[in-house]
């Protein structure tokens, strides 16, 4: 046996179908299409979720839940990848030098997966209590950094108290 010899079983693939063809083929004049409409002409494509108008599915659906607008996110450090960090004060900036957050701006929690080994000095806006039990444990401290304040609104000029300039 040969390459060139190989061939698939018998029965195991069919000629494609040639549509077009004239009346005795079966798959002549309209070549399977039916007769007229959309789906009759040339280059028609249908979504795969097109429902021929009426209202989709995704639309008619009921939704459920909503996203919180006023939630605080924080990005998650976890205990175990601040071990080789020990002798530096741990930072927000430091950890986004070191590729363990996205934004040093962002908020930060670290969360108490892992084990300390050494004394850690920590500086972030959240700590959960299991890692603030090991960073204390191994000797090291936490300070936690107060989230950024909401600015106040100014007031009207005409609600603003009147100010006196006598000289």
């Amino acid at each position: 046996m040969r390459l060139q010899s190989l061939k698939p079983n018998k029965g195991a693939t069919k000629n494609r179908k040639r549509v077009g063809r004239g009346q005795g083929s079966g798959w002549g004049c309209t070549s399977g299409k039916g007769n007229k409409g959309q789906k009759s002409r040339s280059g028609y494509a249908k979504r795969p979720w097109f429902e021929g108008g009426q209202m989709p599915l995704q639309r008619r659906v009921p939704k459920r839940g909503f996203t919180n607008i006023h939630a605080k996110p924080a990005e998650e450090v976890k205990l175990g990848d601040l071990e080789g960090l020990t002798g530096e004060k741990i930072t927000p900036a430091l950890l986004k030098e070191r590729g363990l957050i996205r934004n040093a701006k962002s908020r930060v929690k670290v969360l108490g997966n892992g084990e300390v080994t050494g004394p850690l000095t920590l500086r972030a806006h959240g700590v959960s209590a299991s890692a603030r039990t090991k960073i204390e444990a191994a000797g090291g401290t936490v300070e936690l950094i107060a989230p950024p304040r909401k600015f106040r609104r100014l007031r009207k000029k005409s609600e603003r108290p009147q100010v006196s300039r006598e000289s």
